[in-house]
């Protein structure tokens, strides 16, 4: 196929996949005709032995963290592609960590035809549960891979490497919606839908003021 499609493939971009191709990282086969164009003798239909088969899990809260997506998938993308993984499937899924009704992760949940599901924190997967879906995932035969096992919501991924982490501010701002929809649930509950919105905003107004 051609490396723009192989980038497709793989949920990176054809910059990060030409980088590749230049550097003599991309583990296939590759060839470039006279026209320019580079060819990689990559199928991810074909299922050789030994090959470890990878689903990547990318999730944002919002639509304005779009770009934040991308940029998650293509991190992962690229640590798979280090570690040798055959990539079988890039899922990208804008939802709150709070939804346990993504569309997108129960259609992967359904599939049984990869060996491990690959996360960049485990607040992608979920806020809450994810032992549980690692223990229900093992049933089924598949592992459950966290590539970055510090705080959730403070660091951020380390292209291709063991991650380091960096300042997340994006991380932040996420675990503040999830921790105001909590606040917000259990608000209603407590004292009516009618008193909840001014109890809500007291209580985010004084967060915001710790964290300032």
């Amino acid at each position: 196929m051609k490396l723009s499609d192989y980038a497709k493939t793989l949920g990176i971009s054809y910059l990060t996949a030409w980088r590749h191709y230049k550097a003599g990282k991309i583990p296939y086969p590759t060839e470039q005709l006279p026209t320019g164009t580079v060819i990689v003798d990559y199928d991810p239909k074909k299922i050789s032995r030994g090959v470890v088969k990878v689903a990547i899990y990318a999730r944002v809260s919002s639509a304005e963290n779009k770009d934040n997506l991308d940029r998650q998938a293509e991190r992962l993308s690229q640590y798979a592609i280090a570690k040798g993984y055959q990539i079988a499937y890039v899922i990208k899924e804008v939802g709150s960590g709070l939804n346990d009704n993504r569309k997108k992760l129960e259609k992967l949940f359904l599939k049984d035809d990869y060996d491990i599901l690959l996360v960049e924190h485990k607040d992608r997967l979920g806020r809450f549960g994810t032992h549980y879906i690692d223990i229900l995932l093992k049933r089924l035969g598949v592992n459950l891979e966290v590539v970055n096992l510090a705080d959730n919501g403070e660091t951020a991924l380390k292209t291709g490497f063991p991650s380091q982490g960096t300042a997340n501010p994006e991380g932040r701002d996420e675990l503040m919606q999830d921790l105001v929809a909590i606040i917000t649930s259990f608000a209603a509950r407590l004292y009516g839908q009618r008193r909840a919105k001014r109890k809500i905003d007291l209580i985010v107004e004084t967060l915001n003021s710790k964290t300032d």
